[in-house]
């Protein structure tokens, strides 16, 4: 984790500063230094973050061949399925809130017949303070923004390279099943069919499918 020195900008000084790094150098360490060193002002996400009671939002800001960057929103008691990223990277901060991430360790894996067996390992917080990247010796993970913790929340997501599908894994029926990933909007405009508020408006925005 990271707990450098903060420095408080916008989203798109950290989206330049990343598009500075060069893809030779786009490392775990060097994404988490950058992004362990930046307290993102809130109100530079509202323009692309919306919250939705049904299920957590996830907000493309920004999208090259290297990286992308998806700022997601979490309602009170929200959370993500156990997944994992296909292998990419992912860097995660917490400007808004807090989140509990939750890791597991794959004790079995079939890839034919789509089994396996999770082991659950170590939770730990994330926050303004505090970021994270994914292990890659335990990728398959969850994020919970518990009750307890008492707001919203909102996370911003770098993942090199950027993917469109992951494996969402069920702890109980030792199975898992490849799922195509979906935007609720896309630099600040909601996606068709979409139904979500958007941050700091009171009444629900609906974009109907044309």
């Amino acid at each position: 984790m990271a707990t450098t020195t903060m420095q408080k900008r916008n989203i798109q000084d950290l989206i330049d500063r990343l598009r500075a790094i060069p893809s030779t150098a786009f490392t775990r360490q060097r994404v988490l230094d950058e992004i362990g060193r930046t307290v993102l002002d809130p109100s530079s996400l509202a323009p692309y973050t919306y919250f939705s009671p049904a299920h957590y939002t996830r907000n493309l800001i920004h999208c090259c061949d290297l990286f992308e960057v998806v700022a997601l929103g979490w309602e009170r008691g929200q959370e993500s399925a156990i997944h994992n990223h296909h292998g990419q990277e992912c860097w995660m901060g917490v400007p808004v809130g807090r989140l509990e991430v939750r890791n597991f360790r794959l004790s079995e894996h079939d890839p034919e017949r789509r089994t396996c067996r999770l082991v659950p390992s170590i939770r730990f917080a994330i926050d303004p303070d505090r970021s994270t990247a994914i292990d890659p010796e335990e990728p398959i993970h969850s994020a919970h923004n518990l009750q307890q913790f008492g707001s919203r929340a909102i996370s911003v997501h770098v993942y090199s390279l950027p993917f469109q599908t992951c494996e969402v894994y069920d702890l109980d029926r030792h199975c898992y099943d490849i799922v195509r990933l979906d935007y609720t909007s896309r630099l600040g405009t909601l996606c068709p069919g979409a139904v979500a508020e958007a941050a700091g408006f009171q009444e629900p925005v609906r974009v109907e499918r044309g």
